[in-house]
């Protein structure tokens, strides 16, 4: 009986723990897209090569250069906005 339950509290365990990294991704991911600067800094950018109110291009630490733009009121790399799938 109490293996039983220990594993019933491990995997309750776990299964908060699940939830909980799952809450902070979203949360992580929500203030990413909300200002330009946010997914400037997410994204990894090193230095703005050009920034519109709609867009922005910026270098990354490998030196690709990447293109942001806004989609619905939030900031995403260009071809990765919602509805693209």
């Amino acid at each position: 009986m109490l293996k039983k339950k220990t594993l019933w509290s491990g995997l309750l365990i776990i299964l908060v723990i699940a939830v909980a990294f799952g809450a902070y991704q979203t949360r992580l991911l929500n203030v990413a897209h909300s200002t330009f600067e946010n997914y400037y800094k997410f994204r990894g950018c090193v230095q703005l090569i050009e920034k519109t109110d709609t867009y922005g291009t910026c270098k990354v630490a490998s030196g690709q250069v990447i293109k942001i733009v806004e989609i619905q009121n939030k900031w995403y790399l260009e071809g990765d906005g919602p509805g693209i799938w």
